[in-house]
């Protein structure tokens, strides 16, 4: 097996940059939400201060964590939708506190809410990560260039109301896909005014893209590199892991459910984010910070010695 150099690129954020490719960087998950697929009501309920979130967001920054990835809405499938608003006054008193921990912290928004993102940035939040490539608010584009931040462009496949109801893809099928509809995702981020050196793409691992069909995503990864941008991938606990280990009758004993707790999915996340790293990662986006972090000091070492 051999793999190829990782791609170099400097990473202009609001009010620095980021060095890609000479090191894994490792972006926390921080979900300040009651209803996501992994951890939902971990770090926030409605009747809580942030403290929690905040304890977590430092744990993981102690734990290796390079950028921290602030999100106030659930993006899985049946998720109960939220105003801007109420996004807000989640994770903006979060976003503050750690900023007055941490000021060197970096962080991240994941929000397709435009308005979220101004406040947040506003806030100190260096980056804006959409889910939805900007398509599911028409002023983001505008936004982010008039924000001057780092922006992460993802591919989703419709809506995640929608997820159950889309027609398969075909092994041959997914690739092409998300690799024509980022190239016109970043046109059209370009166009907007924001810069080339502002942009990372994230091929969306599960969104839209229904169990075995992330394989030939994983597989080809290194395929993106075509359209000469950074990548993100976010492959922590997803469902299509533990899709795979349930298929497996003795891995399947332990499991409570044909796809078991996320939680469980650990090793089987640690094995997907050594395989993208090698195939050209730059950034992994995860719940599990010293576990990835300690996997990428390993591909890195791998790639280092090609």
């Amino acid at each position: 097996m051999s793999f190829a150099p990782r791609p170099h690129f400097d990473w202009h954020l609001k009010t620095r940059t980021v060095p890609l490719g000479r090191r894994t960087i490792v972006m926390g998950i921080l979900n300040v939400t009651p209803d996501s697929f992994s951890d939902g009501g971990h770090f926030y309920s409605p009747e809580q201060a942030p403290e929690k979130a905040i304890a977590q967001a430092l744990l993981m920054l102690d734990h290796g964590a390079d950028i921290l990835d602030v999100g106030g809405e659930s993006t899985r499938p049946n998720a109960i939708p939220l105003t801007a608003e109420e996004e807000q006054t989640r994770i903006l008193p979060v976003i503050e506190a750690i900023l007055k921990q941490r000021p060197e912290a970096i962080l991240s928004i994941d929000t397709f809410h435009a308005s979220t993102a101004r406040y947040a940035i506003q806030a100190g939040a260096e980056i804006v990560n959409d889910v939805s490539g900007h398509l599911w608010d028409a002023d983001m584009s505008r936004a982010c260039a008039e924000l001057n931040c780092g922006t992460i462009l993802m591919h989703a496949r419709g809506l995640p109301q929608e997820w159950v109801h889309l027609p398969s893809l075909a092994s041959g099928q997914v690739l092409p896909l998300v690799l024509t509809e980022l190239q016109q995702r970043v046109e059209a981020a370009i166009a907007s005014g924001i810069a080339r050196e502002k942009i990372v793409l994230d091929p969306g691992f599960g969104f839209g893209k229904r169990l075995d069909e992330n394989y030939p995503l994983l597989a080809h990864l290194d395929m993106l590199h075509h359209l000469d941008l950074p990548i993100l991938v976010g492959i922590s606990r997803k469902g299509f892991l533990a899709h795979t280990l349930a298929q497996n009758a003795a891995l399947a004993i332990p499991l409570e459910s044909t796809t078991g707790l996320a939680a469980d999915r650990l090793h089987a996340t640690t094995a997907a984010n050594v395989a993208a790293i090698l195939s050209g990662a730059h950034i992994v986006r995860t719940h599990d910070v010293r576990p990835a972090a300690e996997a990428a000091a390993i591909a890195d070492r791998v790639l280092g010695a090609l």
